[in-house]
C-alpha cells in the first residue's frame, strides 16, 4: 500500500541497464518487461531519457503502471549537463538525474568548480541532480569525497559503496574507513543498490542474504536512510534503485568467452534488494 504522499516516502525503481541479459527477460519487449517491473512491485524505473521516437511509448507505459522515472547522464563539463538538463525538461517527468561526471582525473579547485556548477544548473532547472559515488568519475575514491563534502554544502550524493568497497579492497571494514563512509552517508539523497566484497564489484548476496558483507552494506543504507529521513520536509521522496549489472559487473563461469553463463539468478537477486530496501526502511519510522 501506497503511504500517505505528505508522509517522506521511499522509492523503490529498477534500473533499467539491470534488466539487460536476464534470462528471465528472455525474449520479452519492452512493454513486457516495464509491466514485469510493476507486477514485482518496484516504484519506478530508473532509466536513459527516451529517444524522441520512443517517448510517447514510454511516457504511456509510466502512466499505465504509475511508475517514476529517473535518469542517468554522463557529464564531462557544465555545458554537457546543461544540454542534458535542457533535454531532460523537454520530456518532462523526470523525479531525477543520476549524474556520473566522467572526469576521474580532475581534482581539488576545479573540481570542485565543476560539481557546484552543476548543482546551480539543476536548481535552475528545476530537476534534482544527485552526483553519484562511483569508480571512474568525479567521486573516484572516498578522500576525494570527502573534501568535495568539505567544500559544498549543497553537494547531494548517489550512494554506491560497492565502488569504494573494490576500490580500497575493504574484505573488513576499519574504523577509519568507516568513520570516511558516515561522513559520506550524511550526504545521501538517493541509493544505487549492489554489494561489493572487496575483490568484485558486484557478488551475489545468497538467496537470503547470507553474504558476510550484506550485513555491512544493509547498515549502511539504513544509516543513510535515517541521515536523510531526519531532515525530510513534507512529500519527499528517496530513491533506492536496484542496479545489479549484466556481465561484466555480473560474475560469469565463461569469463573467457563470450559472458553469458552468470553465477547468479540477477532477478532473483534484485526482487531480495527490493524486499531490503523496505524492510531497512520500515525500522527508520
Amino acid at each position: 500500500m501506497k503511504e500517505n504522499n505528505k508522509n517522506p516516502r521511499l522509492d523503490v525503481q529498477m534500473s533499467w541497464w539491470g534488466m539487460s541479459g536476464l534470462a528471465a527477460t528472455v525474449e520479452r519487449s519492452a512493454q513486457e518487461q516495464v509491466e514485469m517491473i510493476a507486477e514485482a512491485g518496484f516504484d519506478g524505473i530508473n532509466g536513459f531519457i527516451p529517444a524522441p521516437q520512443d517517448e510517447d511509448t514510454w511516457r504511456r507505459l509510466l502512466e499505465r503502471h504509475q511508475l517514476s522515472f529517473s535518469v542517468n547522464a554522463y557529464p564531462k563539463t557544465s555545458e554537457d549537463m546543461e544540454q542534458f538538463l535542457k533535454r531532460a525538461k523537454e520530456y518532462g517527468g523526470i523525479q531525477h538525474i543520476n549524474v556520473q561526471v566522467m572526469t576521474p582525473f580532475l581534482i581539488d579547485e576545479p573540481a570542485v568548480q565543476l560539481l557546484r556548477s552543476i548543482d546551480v544548473l539543476s536548481r535552475e532547472a528545476g530537476i534534482p541532480t544527485y552526483i553519484e559515488t562511483h569508480h571512474g568519475t568525479i567521486t573516484q575514491d572516498l578522500l576525494r569525497t570527502i573534501d568535495y563534502i568539505k567544500a559544498l554544502d549543497t553537494l547531494r550524493l548517489t550512494i554506491d559503496l560497492s565502488h569504494y568497497v573494490v576500490a580500497g579492497e575493504l574484505h573488513t571494514i576499519s574504523d577509519e574507513a568507516e568513520q570516511f563512509i558516515q561522513t559520506v552517508l550524511t550526504r545521501s539523497s538517493a541509493f544505487h543498490a549492489r554489494v561489493s566484497n572487496g575483490e568484485q564489484v558486484q557478488v551475489d548476496v545468497g538467496k537470503t542474504g547470507e553474504h558476510p558483507m550484506m550485513r555491512h552494506f544493509e547498515r549502511w543504507w539504513s544509516d543513510g536512510m535515517n541521515n536523510w529521513r531526519s531532515g525530510a520536509v513534507e512529500g519527499a521522496v528517496l530513491p533506492f534503485v536496484v542496479e545489479l549489472g549484466p556481465p561484466s559487473y555480473a560474475i560469469t563461469t565463461d569469463e573467457y568467452a563470450g559472458r553469458t553463463n552468470e553465477i547468479s539468478d540477477r532477478w532473483e537477486q534484485s526482487l531480495f534488494f527490493l524486499n531490503t530496501a523496505r524492510r531497512l526502511w520500515e525500522k527508520t519510522r
